[in-house]
């Protein structure tokens, strides 16, 4: 076993313990399930997080984006925000600079008024990332506001895609599209 497929075998674990919650639920995209995925579970969990930041970096690589091709990483506030600083973490234990940055609901009324936070986007290579999405909609939001700030994205990359449309809207918005984990992973596509 590859050290990449033992650390995604143990994601896989850790995600399907901490995050996936069984029982009736209402997503924020309207849809129903019978399955509740609460990433920030395992984002923000001690070993789960930097687990995910090599995983997504591995995948990445995996999918010809290079570390010479990526020079940040982020996406919607906040289930991104946990997912960028842990690559840009791993990245650095592998002396790579791959930086992070935040977009903003909307944009700040004060100050710089910035819908992208962290180091300047504009002319750089970045990945739109989520922990899960279920319709695509807040990467796409995210990518939006990247766009208009200058940057060129290369891919959106996810940690656990729950197979509801989200793949094919942002494919069909001209982004490839990446996950780490599928319903299969963690057990759910029962």
């Amino acid at each position: 076993m590859h050290t990449h497929d033992s650390q995604k075998a143990r994601l896989a674990e850790l995600v399907e313990e901490l995050a996936v919650v069984r029982g009736r639920v209402t997503l924020a995209s309207g849809l129903e399930s019978d399955f509740y995925v609460d990433m920030r579970r395992a984002t923000l969990h001690h070993e789960a997080a930097p687990l995910i930041g090599h995983v997504m970096l591995d995948m990445l690589e995996e999918a010809g984006f290079g570390p010479d091709d990526v020079d940040a990483v982020g996406g919607l506030t906040m289930g991104a925000d946990p997912v960028a600083t842990a690559i840009m973490h791993a990245a650095a234990s592998r002396g790579l600079d791959i930086d992070a940055f935040v977009v903003r609901k909307a944009a700040k009324d004060h100050g710089m008024k910035r819908q992208v936070e962290g180091p300047d986007v504009a002319g750089r290579r970045v990945v739109v990332l989520e922990d899960t999405s279920t319709t695509g909609g807040s990467p796409l939001q995210a990518a939006e506001a990247l766009e208009a700030a200058g940057a060129k994205i290369l891919a959106v990359a996810v940690i656990v895609d729950r197979d509801t449309g989200a793949k094919e809207k942002i494919e069909a918005a001209g982004y490839p599209y990446l996950a780490a984990l599928g319903l299969s992973d963690l057990g759910l596509d029962s």
